[in-house]
């Protein structure tokens, strides 16, 4: 629960972490073709909200119900 969180971070600051630090990671492993490897952006997207909730910077909700952003191909 987010009441239980000293702060907790929305989606919008989610996906700029992610986009800054994440994406350019996964782009270069996998994309190195120029070819958009969605699986993989979207797999890399869920390991770090999975990250996010177990380090508790979001809420068990906010994993749960947070949709792919729109870097990853939805």
């Amino acid at each position: 629960m987010a009441a239980n969180l000293p702060s907790v971070m929305t989606r919008d600051e989610a996906i700029e972490e992610f986009e800054a630090y994440i994406l350019p990671v996964t782009l270069n492993r996998y994309e190195a073709d120029g070819i958009p490897d969605w699986p993989a952006r979207r797999e890399a997207w869920n390991n770090f909200t999975d990250m996010l909730c177990k380090d508790h910077r979001i809420s068990d909700w906010q994993y749960d119900n947070w949709s792919q952003p729109e870097c990853c191909g939805d």
